[in-house]
């Protein structure tokens, strides 16, 4: 998907090629391109919840080495978050020595950093360094408010549940269903997590679950047994769940609270055609 490019206006009394200083969130100036007289910021977009992306100014960005992927899913799994040095280095001893680590956490965030300079482009005065940012004890991949699609689904999941809280279950089924969607696959999927990212997915994994299953409870509370059982099947085809994990078996639960919840409705009375006839 393309990465957002947010107008922001000149300042008052200016020439339109001054930018008006960056929000007071961040602590590395923001890029701009300046065209026609007003500037734009360029961001980062991530996808996590699938294969893992990164997206710079439109262009994905690719990593040229196994250790710079893993060490840009791991960014890319806490964006606009300091994730300490100790932790990446950790990450990467499952693919180097661990006395080797830190020699190649430094070369795989040098190697980023001429992928998101590529990306930038000319014109740009947002730096790679401000992208992929070094802070003290470790690293930050800075967003400069892009798009996220763990945050998006944080964003609908909580929008469902308090739907869900205050008896809207119309909004709550839209809300939650919106939130499932944004799942590709399972989360940093193709990524060889070790400890610290396996905890990330778990923790992904396990919210997943839990709108699944609010989700499926705001479909019954609206009388759509048929309809949900449909889309469950729908969800279980699809792909997105990884073999013998928990949002698998979340599904399968789902698909025996429906049959049970169907089983127990009242039969339907009588037709009033047949009422007639007899």
């Amino acid at each position: 998907m393309p990465a957002r490019l947010r107008g922001r206006g000149a300042p008052a009394g200016g020439g339109g090629l001054t930018p008006t200083g960056p929000p007071s969130s961040l602590k590395d100036p923001p890029g701009y391109y300046f065209s026609a007289g007003l500037p734009r910021e360029i961001t980062v977009d991530i996808e996590v919840l699938g294969t893992p992306r990164v997206i710079e100014n439109g262009v994905p960005i690719t990593a040229p080495t196994p250790e710079s992927r893993h060490v840009l899913a791991v960014l890319a799994a806490c964006p606009d978050r300091v994730v300490p040095a100790s932790v990446l280095a950790d990450e990467l001893a499952r693919r180097v020595p661990p006395e080797h680590a830190h020699a190649a956490l430094h070369t795989a965030v040098r190697r980023l950093r001429e992928r998101f300079a590529q990306a930038l482009g000319a014109g740009s005065v947002r730096t790679p360094e401000a992208v992929l940012a070094t802070r003290p004890g470790g690293y930050l991949l800075d967003t400069a408010g892009g798009r996220c699609d763990v945050r998006d689904f944080e964003r609908e999941a909580g929008a469902g549940y308090r739907a869900m809280e205050r008896g809207d279950h119309e909004q709550a089924a839209a809300r939650l269903r919106r939130a499932l969607d944004l799942w590709t696959g399972p989360a940093l999927d193709g990524i060889d997590a070790g400890t610290w990212l396996r905890r990330r997915i778990a923790c992904l994994d396990a919210d997943r679950v839990s709108v699944l299953g609010q989700w499926a409870e705001a479909e019954l509370a609206l009388g759509r047994h048929r309809e949900l059982r449909l889309a469950l099947a729908v969800l279980r085809g699809s792909g997105t769940g990884r073999p013998g994990g928990a949002y698998l078996a979340a599904l399968r639960r789902a698909e025996a609270r429906v049959d049970a919840a169907g089983r127990a409705r009242p039969a339907p009375g009588p037709s009033l055609t047949g009422a007639a006839r007899r």
